[in-house]
């Protein structure tokens, strides 16, 4: 996927809409953690990513007893993900300080990004995004409190220089971790199944540790709002931590940074002043319409409908001038489908069901708002009869895609989401595709693997959807997942779309949605 750097793109703020987000920033709860043990990282090639994690000692409480010279190091382990600020205590002990302490801290969401942290970096994205900090010290001692924000589990100081007459001293190491919910907030699932149990509890761990003062996509790496992580993050949400205020907030910040012409961007930057990116992708523009409508059926909020439904119908509005006079979604290049990560397979056929999913939630919300929507209708009726017609290969009872007919599981599944067919049709669809296309391969990220599952429990094949939650969600927790990743592929486990796996976020908001698939068809 190529995201588009495009300075022309003018855009426009509507500043009563981002005064009511404004006005719904949280204030974010602070937790301070004690680290709580110590450990080595070691390579180890019986582990899935090559390294173990091995106590040295089962509490801190030793640490300030321990001395640190050049090419020392201490792991700290903080026990579980946290997001927050970290600070330390450093002392130098020995004779007078004659040179500073030249420090390199490391934060880590998995051992492997400390096993490989001294090793040269060859990955897509910046290198400023791996999380560690080179620090001269002057004079100690000294209460060092970083002042970037990280996301981790474990946490290095490793000694780069001091001076031959004096050592270093570690105590009272604390993490500051904040979050807007609190996981005393949610019910716990109790299903009777421990392995569904553990996932729900990661999955929860997961959507708080990306709830800061928006609904970020991850903590360590973007930070941003990302459209189609909200949608995701709204719904599990809504069923744990049902925190209204976060999701309007969301909601409003797109609303009130489109471009000239209306358009969404697919994510905002938020950190300081809020900044729409110039990205813009098909799927993520009409899953505002999404997040509207799931926003809307939870919470009847008349306010926030009549304010965003103008903007949503634009982005259907602009939507629509890419289907032609057959009904069919003619994608353009510069306004690309993301779906999921992977580029292994066509697209087109899912931006087709896409469209199709989002008309019928917009036709919901125009009937609340008393709009004519008959020419919306009418669009409704050539995409699905363009999907039925020339997509559908009766004979193989599946649907086909891209100019070479390709048979993929996501057109399968976003077909069978957007309901093209009848119920017994839907049901026979996603039967055969597990039958022809499972086991699954191909497919990069937990988002996309969540819309297989959500399909699977629509069209009534609840135990393969729960199998498949299990099989996948349950794979990361065996490989040592505290919280869900960014991006996961069973068949190649050390997958990264950005060609690194130091680079990876591993805890990434929309891989959160076992929370919301379990308790909405879990009965």
């Amino acid at each position: 996927m190529e995201f588009q750097m495009n300075q022309k793109i003018k855009f426009k703020h509507n500043f009563e809409l981002l005064e009511k987000a404004r006005q719904l920033k949280p204030r974010l709860n602070t937790e301070k953690v004690t680290p709580k043990k110590l450990v080595r990282i070691v390579p180890n090639q019986e582990e899935l990513f090559g390294y173990s994690v091995v106590p040295i000692a089962e509490s801190v409480t030793g640490l300030s007893k321990m001395l640190f010279s050049k090419g020392q190091r201490v792991i700290l382990d903080l026990g579980d993900h946290h997001v927050g600020n970290f600070q330390v205590k450093i002392d130098s002990v020995g004779s007078p300080m004659d040179a500073p302490l030249w420090l390199h801290v490391v934060f880590a969401e998995l051992p492997v990004e400390l096993g490989t942290i001294h090793e040269e970096y060859n990955g897509l994205l910046s290198s400023s995004w791996l999380a560690e900090e080179y620090l001269h010290l002057d004079v100690l001692p000294t209460l060092l409190k970083m002042p970037r924000r990280y996301a981790c589990r474990y946490i290095m100081l490793e000694v780069l220089d001091t001076s031959p007459k004096w050592k270093v001293a570690f105590s009272d190491p604390a993490f500051i971790a904040e979050s807007s919910v609190s996981l005393d907030q949610v019910v716990k699932l109790n299903s009777g199944d421990q392995v569904l149990d553990k996932i729900d509890q990661v999955s929860c761990k997961t959507l708080h540790d990306c709830m800061q003062d928006v609904f970020e996509d991850g903590p360590k790496r973007d930070r941003r709002l990302w459209l189609g992580d909200l949608r995701l993050q709204a719904l599990a949400n809504y069923a744990t931590f049902d925190n209204q205020q976060l999701v309007k907030r969301c909601l409003y910040l797109f609303g009130g940074l489109t471009t000239e012409d209306g358009k969404i961007s697919a994510n905002i930057f938020t950190q300081t002043e809020l900044i729409p990116d110039d990205t813009f992708l098909y799927d993520y523009s009409l899953f505002f319409i999404s997040t509207l409508a799931d926003y809307f059926e939870h919470y009847q909020d008349q306010e926030v409908l009549r304010d965003l439904f103008p903007i949503a119908q634009q982005q259907l509005d602009m939507a629509l001038q890419l289907v032609n006079e057959e009904g069919e979604v003619e994608i353009d290049s510069n306004w690309p489908v993301f779906i999921d990560w992977s580029q292994e397979f066509d697209k087109s056929t899912c931006a087709q069901a896409v469209v199709i999913y989002t008309v019928k939630q917009f036709l919901e919300l125009s009937n609340e708002m008393h709009v004519e929507d008959g020419k919306y209708r009418e669009k409704l009726n050539k995409l699905t009869s363009y999907a039925i017609e020339k997509l559908y290969d009766r004979q193989r009872g599946l649907f086909i895609s891209g100019r070479e007919g390709e048979v993929n599981i996501a057109s399968q599944v976003w077909m069978a989401l957007a309901k093209v067919l009848s119920p017994a049709e839907n049901h026979q669809l996603m039967e055969i595709t597990q039958k022809e296309l499972f086991p699954i391969t191909g497919i990069a990220t937990p988002y996309m693997y969540h819309h297989v599952c959500a399909a699977l429990f629509e069209t009534q094949h609840s135990a393969a959807a729960l199998d498949l939650i299990k099989n996948y969600w349950g794979r990361m927790i065996e490989y040592g997942a505290d919280t869900f990743w960014e991006a996961f592929q069973p068949e190649n486990p050390v997958f990264s779309p950005y060609q690194s796996m130091a680079i990876n976020s591993y805890c990434h908001a929309w891989s959160c949605t076992p929370a919301y698939l379990l308790r909405k068809y879990l009965k």
